[in-house]
């Protein structure tokens, strides 16, 4: 591979961020949707995240930083990402069907007042989209992260946030970012 190669993907990769970054639109929903993280937390709520394959693993890279730590040492805040117990999403997936893998869990576990956040770069997973539906019937307050035109995902969670392009590796790189975004001011407001 040559350098020029690798120089171009860079680019891109910078040139999806600079779109995030020059749009007030999208900056002020990832704002609110930290401040709707902070007060749930901040209420006794949890944070629930699910998304498929590489938005399964930035389901799992949030929940992570918010039980652990994201830069400074405080109590540990309770997140989970749903991907992660494979009996449960493999026994509901052959009981009910692929598209009830998050909406079960979120029926078993979810409470009024949590949040849950919904991740697929296409918008138009459908386990993700039922898992949002359910979630805000439960009376969960719900968030997407999204790409390209955003799908049907964005019209099944109260906030979105969407990468307007649409280069799955670019919009996973966005979602990465806002990601930490978000767990730093949860952080800062949680203090």
């Amino acid at each position: 591979m040559s350098a020029g190669k690798v120089q171009a993907e860079l680019e891109n990769s910078i040139a999806a961020l600079e779109t995030l970054r020059d749009s007030p639109d999208t900056l002020a929903r990832v704002a609110s949707l930290a401040e709707t993280i902070s007060s749930a937390l901040a209420g006794g709520g949890r944070v629930w995240l699910f998304g498929n394959g590489g938005s399964a693993a930035a389901a799992q890279h949030i929940a992570a930083e918010l039980v652990g730590r994201f830069r400074r040492d405080r109590a540990a805040l309770p997140a989970e990402a749903l991907s992660v117990n494979t009996s449960v999403v493999t026994a509901i997936a052959n009981d009910y069907g692929f598209a009830q893998v998050f909406a079960r869990q979120l029926e078993a576990q979810a409470r009024p007042g949590d949040v849950a956040i919904g991740i697929s770069t296409s918008g138009r997973s459908e386990n993700v989209i039922v898992g949002l539906r359910t979630a805000k019937r439960l009376g969960l307050h719900t968030a997407a992260l999204t790409g390209g035109d955003g799908g049907t995902l964005s019209h099944a969670a109260s906030e979105c946030i969407v990468v307007p392009v649409a280069d799955t590796p670019r919009i996973q790189e966005c979602h990465a970012v806002i990601g930490h975004v978000l767990c730093e001011l949860v952080e800062a407001a949680l203090e």
